[in-house]
This record gives C-alpha cells, structure tokens and sequence, in this order.
C-alpha cells in the first residue's frame, strides 16, 4: 500500500537517517574570538588579585614619589663620600615584590642605609612621637613611613604593615627593638614572628657593620666611619611556615651573625 504524501513526510522527519559528524557541520571558518574590552581587562586583573589574596599597589602622590627619589639620591652620595658605605650581598636581593627585611640596629643611620642598599621604594616604621616633631614628622610622611603607637601595642601600625606587604611592597623592621648599646648583634625579639607567619612573605636578613661607630647610641654629632651593609639569603616562607616562634628567632639570629 502507498503512503499518502502526509504520511510520507512523517517518517522522513521521524527517520534518522544519516547523520552529519559536528565537525563536518560546523564552519570550516575559525571562529573569531571577541577581544576582551580594557574594563574587563582590569576586572580580570582585579579578581585575580583577590582570588590571590593581593591588593593593588598603594597609590602615591608626585610629591612622594619625588621626595623619596631625591632623598635617597642625596644618601647614596653623602653615604659613598663621607662614610665610604658599601653594600654586599645585592645578589641575594629578590626582584621587586614584598618581603619583610630584617635587619640589625646600630645606629640613626640604619634606615638610610638600608634604603640605598635596595633600588626599590621600602616602607619604614616609625614612632608616632617621632611625627610630632614638625621638621622631622613632616618628612617621614613624605617617605610614608608607618605609625606605630607603641603605648596602644601597635596594633594599627601592624595591620597597616600587612596591607602594605599585601600591596607587593617591601617592610623594614628592627627585630632588636631598639638601637644596640654596644655594637653587638642583641637578642631578638618575637614581635615580627605574627606578620611573617601571617603574610607569608620571604624574609630578607640584612647586618650593617660600622653604623655604631659612626653615631653611637647619645652621641649628637656623627664621626666619619666606614660602613658596610651586608644582604644575606632570603628565608622563603616554605623554610619557616612550620617552625615554632623560638626556632625561627633563632634561624634569624643566627643568619643575621652569618651577615655580620
């Protein structure tokens, strides 16, 4: 019996039939991929950062970013020239990116010293009775310099230094706690272990020899000394994420001995 033309149209919808492989149906034209716009472009970047755990660089005036280069350029020369300071150990220095610097404490000159040593923009901590001098608190602003009330445990001052280290900057702080009274390397104390531990970031151990010499601890009026800065081996946080707190001050202290 012969189909009628309706019921013909039927089973030829309702047969398979042969079916053509998607490659075979698809475009032999390459697809065209639509160019991301500059805004997504930054929204990627923004949540890869936050998928990191990184926050954007710190933003800084001209003003700040001009005085920080003018003043390091004048230490590097009056460093070279009236003191003969030399830096050792720049090969050990990581490529620009956070790290906690740890270094000895034997004099004013030490910050200095340490800011000439590394070519990039480093933070430094300050007494907050330190900005209340006009002249001098007016330039440890211009350099940024993070605030650390020490009669309020510092807290503010902590937190500020991980938002920095969380930037991609670099933090230097004095594990001593205060300038040594005799030259020597004195005992550590444990309040960089919390921002270490916490922030992850390799710690660069850092002596400077000479500094005492040239403005001991009370003396008004530096001396002409040779001074030398020595960069050890950065500590990755990998070879110190698992120590306990005694162990790692004495992994710092005994590297910081090594630079000396």
């Amino acid at each position: 019996m012969t189909n009628s033309p309706d019921e013909q149209k039927t089973n030829q919808e309702e047969s398979p039939g042969e079916v053509t492989p998607p490659e075979q149906s698809a475009s032999h034209e390459p697809a065209t991929k639509a160019k991301a716009s500059p805004r997504d472009e930054r929204a990627g970047k923004k949540r890869g950062r936050k998928e990191s755990g990184r926050k954007a660089p710190l933003k800084r005036s001209f003003v700040k970013r001009a005085f920080y280069f003018l003043v390091r350029l004048f230490s590097q020369y009056l460093g070279v020239f009236l003191f003969n300071a030399r830096c050792y150990g720049r090969e050990n220095i990581p490529g620009a990116g956070r790290g906690l610097i740890l270094s000895s404490h034997q004099s004013h000159f030490d910050p200095v010293l340490i800011g000439i040593t590394f070519n990039e923009r480093l933070n430094y901590l300050a007494r907050r009775t330190l900005f209340n001098n006009k002249i001098f608190g007016t330039i440890i602003s211009l350099l940024d310099a993070i605030e650390l009330d020490r009669d309020r445990s510092g807290l503010a001052g902590l937190k500020e230094t991980l938002q920095r280290l969380k930037r991609g900057e670099k933090v230097l702080i004095f594990p001593e706690g205060t300038r040594s009274s005799d030259g020597k390397l004195a005992k550590l104390k444990p309040g960089f272990i919390a921002v270490a531990k916490r922030s992850k970031v390799p710690l660069i151990p850092v002596a400077i020899t000479g500094a005492f010499e040239a403005l001991p601890r009370g003396a008004k009026l530096p001396l002409r000394h040779p001074m030398r800065v020595v960069v050890g081996k950065v500590i990755e946080y990998e070879e110190f994420g698992h120590l306990e707190d005694d162990e790692l001050l004495q992994l710092i202290q005994q590297r910081l001995e090594d630079c000396d």
